[in-house]
């Protein structure tokens, strides 16, 4: 490829621990009070995106969407060596679902056109959904792929991957533009270098309002969000078991009877 590869990728900041609280009012995740990460499966995203430069040559930029904390995500996927930062942060962007989030971003990428490819990770470890890239896709009217293993080509405005599913692995081909999700397995993340984190802490991060990307400001946020968090609450612990103790023959005919009473059977 003469000009090389421009690639955006996605990527998402995420609590740095598991044992989070929920605000119970409104249903959100209480980030302010933990440690933001750059979300583990986007790593691997940040390094496809990097080892496709290498390959290819061309530009990487990273985007994301959140308050201005996110910033340093941003910066993290800049040492490991993005050429470029975009942060989309607006009081008007709080709350929402996957599919305010990827209109949201769709809006972003409008903004950053051209582009060839876009690489998010397969899922967040907040949400866990792998709902973002499909849609970010549909928003933009592109073809995407999702569990994507291994990037096996890319040329003449095509890519072809390889991805692993429950019963099998699939070759696929889509034309560029085009967004893929990808596995963990697809790669191994670089760890950045002291140049990488000198060049992240003086990095320009651009910033994206909801005035600077238009739109319909009712599909922003909690506004634009069709699922909400209505109730957060701990499951009822299970019930203690019941041992049947007996003969063979005995335990059968009590367990069976047993399960028709439950209507298992």
């Amino acid at each position: 490829m003469e000009r090389g590869l421009n690639i955006i990728v996605c990527i998402k900041q995420v609590p740095e621990t598991v044992e989070v609280e929920i605000d119970p009012e409104t249903g959100r995740l209480m980030r302010e009070k933990y440690p933001g990460i750059l979300n583990p499966f986007d790593e691997h995203a940040v390094e496809e995106a990097l080892r496709l430069r290498e390959r290819y040559g061309g530009y990487v930029r990273v985007l994301t969407m959140g308050p201005p904390m996110a910033e340093k995500a941003l910066r993290d996927a800049i040492a490991m060596g993005c050429d470029e930062a975009w942060l989309a942060t607006d009081r008007a962007f709080a709350g929402a679902d996957t599919l305010a989030t990827s209109y949201t971003l769709s809006l972003c990428i409008r903004k950053m056109e051209p582009y060839d490819l876009i690489i998010c990770g397969l899922k967040t470890t907040d949400g866990d959904t792998g709902q973002v890239g499909p849609e970010l896709a549909e928003h933009l009217g592109i073809p995407h792929i999702c569990y994507v293993s291994q990037i096996l080509e890319v040329s003449e405005g095509r890519i072809r991957v390889r991805r692993r599913l429950d019963d099998g692995v699939e070759t696929l081909e889509a034309p560029l533009p085009a967004l893929i999700t990808v596995t963990k397995e697809i790669n191994q993340p670089r760890l950045p270098t002291l140049k990488g984190k000198l060049r992240a802490k003086r990095a320009e991060i651009k910033t994206l309002t909801a005035s600077d990307l238009g739109g319909e400001p009712s599909l922003y946020g909690l506004e634009g969000s069709p699922t909400r968090v209505i109730r957060v609450f701990h499951p009822e612990p299970p019930r203690g078991g019941e041992i049947i103790e007996g003969e063979p023959d005995e335990l059968a005919e009590r367990i069976l009877r047993k399960l028709e009473e439950v209507g298992v059977i």
